[in-house]
């Protein structure tokens, strides 16, 4: 019959394990990265969604645009995608996108609480405030553990006993 044939024995129990390969494991959602990164994701689609239903609509591209960066970069470190495409500076990648967030939710979240009135656009201001700061906890974290490799000369650091800070960074220096 082609290639519409019913599904073998075996083939419904290898479809959960495809549903749960795109979510992220425990390990990386509880890593530093993955917590921030999570918590960007929702901070930017509750921003979205309270932007869609303000009267400051027109602000509705950037939370949009953040939401799906986060959402990429939080499936490509979970799945191991940045240790697959070396040819991206995925740390440098990761910094721009954090450093253009929190400028542009900065400047998103003022004008909507002192321009608008109505109370969706003043919960998107304070999303974006909120946003504003996760974002920029995550360019200080990634500038520090640039930093850090670029003294060591581009090199990897050793893993140090009782030293789990460069634990949840150790995505940045593979090579």
């Amino acid at each position: 019959m082609g290639d519409i044939e019913a599904p073998a024995v075996g083939a419904t129990e290898a479809r959960p394990n495809v549903l749960l390969s795109i979510l992220p494991t425990k390990e990386f959602a509880l890593s530093r990265k993955g917590l921030l990164l999570i918590a960007e994701v929702l901070l930017c689609f509750l921003a979205f969604v309270c932007f869609v239903a303000s009267s400051a609509a027109s602000f509705i591209t950037a939370p949009l645009l953040e939401f799906l960066a986060a959402l990429f970069l939080l499936f490509a470190y979970s799945t191991k995608l940045n240790q697959r495409f070396t040819s991206f500076h995925w740390p440098l990648m990761d910094f721009l996108r954090c450093v253009s967030a929190s400028i542009i939710f900065f400047v998103i979240s003022i004008i909507s609480v002192s321009k608008y009135s109505d109370g969706a656009s003043k919960a998107a201001g304070v999303f974006g405030f909120i946003a504003t700061i996760v974002f920029a906890f995550d360019f200080y974290i990634i500038f520090n553990d640039l930093a850090d490799f670029l003294r060591r000369g581009g090199q990897p650091s050793e893993e140090q006993p009782g030293h789990t800070a460069r634990d949840d960074s150790s995505d940045y220096d593979s090579d």
